[in-house]
């Protein structure tokens, strides 16, 4: 397969170091050198300095005979325009990041395949979607929803005392069938458990469990059950408005947004949430603005080092959950370390959400966990796929892989070593980023 990107910022690079492990040929295209670097020396890639709505420089980089042409750039009409040049041209489909909501609704869907626009992603709403789920609990730094529904990721810090702590996973005591731990983040070090591995304090635990076995996950590690209904909003981003819009309206909302003109503009788009001209960084306008009597704190400004800054600012309040939005990809690992209760980039969710699109039918969805470096993937197991051939312990699988749990005629069921998974089974894996093609053979 023949990929092209449009656009070397944080998504399109993000994106074509994930599709340069796999067997396609890549090739990205910017106007500034700079940013392209050294990528096609690092990776297994081309790069090209040119314009992407440039007919000559998409005709050089041989856009007549691409299978996919994405077009990520900073600019919705460049994007645009270039993926309609790029079907012009002979691109057999097309893919454009946008940042208007109204082009995704379900009614304008024609206009854009009828111009050869075949897919629209929009990075700001899948952002909003992931942190109006971590609002849902605040007991968690991070949780999901699988299989639609039937099973729930759990992603949770392990504080001292807990009664998982030290618990060795030969030992048996996670052999109850309430949760399954797939994985532990442990520094900068992602760990999938076998038997001699422990659970330690402060670890980050990923486990997949039902909805009904949530409360014993949340009893053993330790944590308390707390209600969110007061959030405060640190910026008025599209983001920002996004979340705000997909929350119940009997939450109490506040955002706090410096740009006096913006205020304006939300006060006219949102009727759910108070909107405050004032900087949130600001330690006394904070106060002055009850964070102490908050339950929640979102910081989703342009500005990483704001965000993070004001999330700590908010912890010393005493604000239970923090969320923030790092721009800055190298300042993820930093945020968590500083204790911050979730953390998320719109750039990789957006490159996650595209990689997922180019994987083959048995797979049904692709979660990336930026902070593990790895992925939830659920696959539908086919008919005389391999996987069905025998139980679990015996398929081999690619290393760094752990299957937590299926769903076999709407329930959800944990796995072990013995499990059997038959034809028709939803397969939760965790894995890392690089296996997800060798575990498709398994599945196909």
């Amino acid at each position: 397969m023949r990929i092209i990107i449009a656009g070397a910022g944080a998504v399109g690079r993000h994106l074509a170091k994930l599709l340069s492990r796999e067997e396609m040929e890549i090739s990205l295209i910017d106007e500034r050198q700079d940013r392209l670097g050294d990528l096609d020396a690092s990776y297994d890639l081309l790069t090209k300095v040119g314009s992407p709505t440039s007919i000559h420089d998409l005709q050089s980089i041989g856009v007549e005979d691409v299978d996919l042409f994405i077009a990520v750039t900073p600019s919705e009409s460049e994007n645009i325009t270039s993926c309609l040049l790029a079907n012009e041209l002979g691109a057999k489909k097309t893919l454009a990041r946008i940042d208007n909501y109204e082009y995704l609704r379900p009614e304008n869907k024609h206009i854009f395949e009828k111009m050869g626009l075949n897919h629209l992603i929009y990075p700001e709403l899948l952002a909003a979607q992931e942190i109006t789920a971590s609002l849902k609990t605040n007991w968690m730094r991070y949780h999901m929803t699988l299989c639609d529904g039937a099973l729930e990721l759990c992603v949770v810090k392990v504080r001292e005392g807990a009664e998982v702590v030290g618990k060795k996973f030969l030992s048996g005591y996670f052999s109850h069938g309430l949760y399954r731990i797939v994985a532990i983040k442990r520094g900068q070090t992602t760990i999938i458990p076998g038997g001699q591995d422990e659970v330690m304090a402060n670890d980050m635990v990923y486990a997949v469990c039902t909805k009904e076995n949530k409360k014993i996950l949340r009893e053993q590690l330790g944590k308390f059950k707390r209600e969110i209904n007061n959030i405060v909003f640190f910026g008025g981003s599209k983001i920002a408005q996004k979340t705000v819009q997909n929350l119940p309206d009997d939450m109490n909302i506040k955002i706090l947004e410096a740009d006096r003109d913006l205020c304006f503009h939300l006060s006219e788009k949102i009727n759910n949430a108070l909107i405050i001209n004032a900087d949130g960084s600001d330690m006394a306008v904070l106060k002055d603005e009850g964070i102490e009597d908050a339950d929640a704190f979102v910081a989703v400004t342009e500005n990483s080092e704001a965000n993070i800054f004001a999330c700590m600012a908010a912890q010393r309040f005493g604000v239970k959950k923090t969320i923030a939005e790092v721009e800055n990809i190298d300042y993820i690992s930093l945020a968590e370390g500083l204790d911050i209760g979730a953390v998320l980039n719109k750039k990789t969710i957006a490159a996650s959400y595209i990689y997922q699109m180019l994987l083959d039918a048995s797979v049904l969805n692709v979660r990336n966990l930026t902070s593990a470096d790895a992925e939830i993937v659920e696959f539908m197991a086919e008919e005389g796929s391999k996987i069905t051939k025998g139980k679990i312990r015996d398929m081999h699988l690619p290393a760094d892989t752990n299957i937590g749990a299926i769903v076999r005629a709407g329930e959800g069921i944990l796995v072990n070593g013995d499990t059997q998974i038959i034809q028709g089974d939803q397969v939760v894996v965790f894995c890392k980023n690089q296996v997800i093609r060798q575990l498709e053979k398994f599945f196909k």
